[in-house]
């Protein structure tokens, strides 16, 4: 692998738009190189047999089976509400339009 140079350091940051300080890029070109390295220590693991997994230990779905049933009208889960408009809850406003 090729050894990072602060100049490479450099050109990542203004991709990701991030403002480093000299100080700051001479101290990523060594722990980038250290997380590279890493990466390429793992990159190496024998995961030729290893399945494809989403989750470490296996998942069972526990939710019920989507079955149309009757439930509220509209105008019975609105009947406890404090304040209703159009069909809707009507609550207070807590974010400003900017």
């Amino acid at each position: 692998m090729p050894d990072l140079t602060r100049d490479d350091v450099a050109h990542l940051a203004m991709l990701a738009r991030i403002d480093l300080s000299d100080a700051e890029l001479d101290k990523m070109v060594g722990e980038l190189a250290v997380i590279l390295e890493s990466v390429a220590t793992v990159q190496q693991a024998p995961i030729g047999n290893v399945e494809p997994m989403s989750h470490p230990m296996p998942l069972v779905n526990v939710t019920r089976p989507d079955v149309v049933r009757p439930s509220l009208s509209p105008q019975q889960a609105l009947a406890g509400a404090p304040e209703v408009d159009e069909q809707r809850f009507s609550v207070p406003r807590i974010l400003d339009e900017d």
